[in-house]
């Protein structure tokens, strides 16, 4: 003879079994796309010729807003280790450092001349990267002063 439930008990709806399928099929696509070897290539090569900088300041600040995509002195943070996030944090250095390089003065840095524009426009940072990044947000006084430096270092288009 069948067992029959109670009219009360709880009965699994089609959308909670959607959902929890969902859900399972998202953490098993999150674990699988972990073994991506892309995005883990955390190396930091040498730095062989910085600019001449036109001030310790102008250095400092560019420490702080530029270097983690722009030279060889990039810090990875714990989300860097995690993709997707992985895969965004090593493109955005690759193309930094394909880009211009401050560790690498000693080759030809053809995007040097436009690196004051850029900021100044805003093109740089890239989006987003000030919200993970609280000390890339510089006051009013310091953006004039790395702009400027920018200006004095890298040359004016």
């Amino acid at each position: 003879m069948e067992e029959k439930k109670p009219a009360d008990a709880p009965v699994p709806s089609r959308r909670r079994r959607i959902l929890r399928r969902i859900g399972i099929g998202t953490l098993v696509l999150f674990v699988l796309i972990q073994a991506v070897p892309y995005g883990r290539n955390h190396t930091n090569p040498p730095v062989v010729q910085e600019p001449k900088w036109d001030s310790p300041t102008t250095r400092a600040l560019a420490v702080r807003t530029c270097f983690d995509c722009h030279s060889n002195e990039s810090h990875w943070p714990w989300y860097s280790h995690v993709a997707p996030a992985s895969w965004l944090v090593q493109n955005h250095v690759d193309e930094g450092r394909r880009r211009m390089n401050f560790s690498e003065f000693q080759r030809s840095q053809k995007r040097a001349a436009n690196a004051a524009e850029e900021y100044e426009s805003e093109d740089m940072p890239v989006e987003g990267y000030t919200w993970l990044h609280a000390e890339a947000r510089l006051s009013d006084a310091e953006r004039t002063q790395l702009l400027e430096g920018l200006k004095a270092t890298l040359g004016k288009k």
